[in-house]
């Protein structure tokens, strides 16, 4: 029996395996992690590590965030500690919005999920090869933190 192809989805496909490497180009590093039964725990402390080989690149880094329905706050706190390859380390308290006053859920996603991009850093060069190490503790007044589905880290070379 001989198989007819259809030549109409052998180009898309082959349309979409060239597009889809020019679309990620920029992205230098991307990570998550879930959270265990949807919830972040106080000690539970999601950490990424960015290995670096160009020291001259500018990059934008970002985080991104899941939430569900049942996420109790319109905002979130996070302490953010960034430690470099020679062991100097900083940590920044940050404070995001994750919906308006009127209870208006930013970000996108099916149902009752919203995934927001949040930004952390712009313009930002690494000035050591090596590792660099992100620590990200939620800094709510609560213990655990209910309806987080996971938390992101993202870096992606500048356009500037």
């Amino acid at each position: 029996m001989i198989k007819k192809t259809n030549k109409g989805a052998q180009i898309l496909i082959m349309l979409f395996l060239l597009i889809a490497p020019a679309c990620s180009r920029n992205t230098l590093f991307t990570d998550s992690v879930a959270m265990p039964g949807k919830t972040w725990g106080l000690a539970f402390i999601p950490e990424f590590n960015f290995p670096v080989t160009d020291t001259i690149g500018v990059t934008n880094v970002y985080f991104s965030i899941r939430t569900g329905s049942d996420y109790p706050f319109r905002n979130i706190y996070l302490f953010v500690t960034s430690t470099s390859p020679d062991g100097k380390s900083m940590t920044d308290t940050l404070q995001y919005d994750l919906a308006d006053e009127k209870g208006n859920w930013y970000g996108k996603g099916p149902g009752d999920i919203h995934e927001l991009t949040l930004p952390f850093r712009t313009n930002v060069f690494f000035p050591q090869k090596g590792l660099y190490n992100f620590k990200i503790q939620h800094g709510m007044r609560i213990g655990d933190l209910t309806g987080v589905y996971d938390l992101g880290l993202r870096i992606v070379k500048s356009e500037n």
